[in-house]
């Protein structure tokens, strides 16, 4: 049965002139049918550079909203519009705007994992990867408000030595791996390496030996003279680690990270979403283009 959907949906995106992308977080089979798997942004500029006329995107709406920004010729699509992100819905357009306005027009950055609304009212983006970069580049003399990710943003002020005001957001998937579960996780492995992602919480990032995006936990784990490694982001990047490293081991820190809204995606759908050319996302002009220089300047501070 699995062949055999498999088979139609190669055949369909040969039809459409498609390209597929998986996050990181996606289940297997779908991060095995893709054409390319990776971060949220890394994915949106990847799918720019191919031909292809549809980019279907197996993540969440935010990610596949960004796809759009970067490509507004193509059609975008999403296999499960449900797919949302609770950190993302911790902030609003609206919500913003009233913050910035209370602060005193500090300058504001904003994780890409944000809408494409939240975007738009942004100075600047950044990704989890380059967010240290980012906030080293802006003006010494403005203040900053970082949205939404506290956590991230507590973890970049400390890097940087510079003080900013926080959005109070976070990402429950990350928040489920606690303290008490590196500590098991390091007594059942004593010889791994802790690497996690810095959505996690204060105390579990200083419990790490490393701190890194997903692309940086895969650059990590590939160039790493360690054999064995404790992953703090959710579990499904576990099968790439082992796909692209398999002499060595991963352990999940916390079996209870995982997003459900990651794990929506399934090859069903996504055979779906391909036959019936459903679940199209679009940005309003005037969102896209603010939203996209918001991402240009970031471009350019990580080049």
């Amino acid at each position: 049965m699995a062949a055999k959907i498999e088979e139609k949906i190669l055949s369909l995106k040969e039809k459409h002139r498609a390209v597929i992308l998986a996050h990181n977080y996606q289940i297997p089979e779908v991060q095995d049918i893709a054409d390319f798997v990776g971060d949220s942004l890394e994915l949106s500029r990847k799918a720019a550079q191919t031909d292809a006329e549809v980019i279907v995107f197996c993540g969440v709406h935010f990610m596949a909203e960004t796809a759009k920004i970067i490509s507004p010729s193509r059609t975008v699509l999403i296999p499960e519009p449900r797919a949302g992100c609770p950190l993302a819905d911790t902030v609003t357009a609206a919500a913003l705007l009233e913050k910035k306005k209370e602060l005193g027009d500090p300058l504001v950055i904003s994780y890409v994992n944000t809408t494409a609304e939240v975007k738009a009212v942004s100075d600047i983006c950044c990704t989890s990867g380059n967010a240290v970069q980012v906030v080293r580049g802006v003006p010494q003399d403005r203040e900053i408000l970082f949205v939404p990710d506290s956590c991230l943003g507590d973890w970049v002020s400390k890097q940087v030595g510079r003080k900013m005001h926080l959005w109070r957001g976070g990402c429950p998937t990350h928040h489920r791996i606690l303290p008490s579960h590196i500590e098991e996780a390091r007594r059942l492995h004593p010889g791994a390496k802790v690497v996690v992602h810095p959505e996690c919480l204060p105390d579990v990032v200083k419990m790490a030996d490393a701190v890194a995006s997903t692309s940086g936990i895969l650059r990590i784990a590939r160039e790493s003279s360690a054999q064995e490694f404790i992953i703090g982001t959710e579990n499904g990047i576990l099968h790439r680690l082992a796909r692209e490293n398999p002499q060595k081991r991963f352990w999940s820190a916390s079996k209870s990270a995982i997003c459900p809204n990651m794990k929506l995606i399934t090859l069903e759908k996504l055979h779906h979403c391909l036959e019936t050319m459903s679940g199209e996302v679009t940005v309003p002009p005037e969102i896209r283009e603010r939203a996209r220089a918001a991402i240009e300047k970031m471009l350019a501070v990580n080049t």
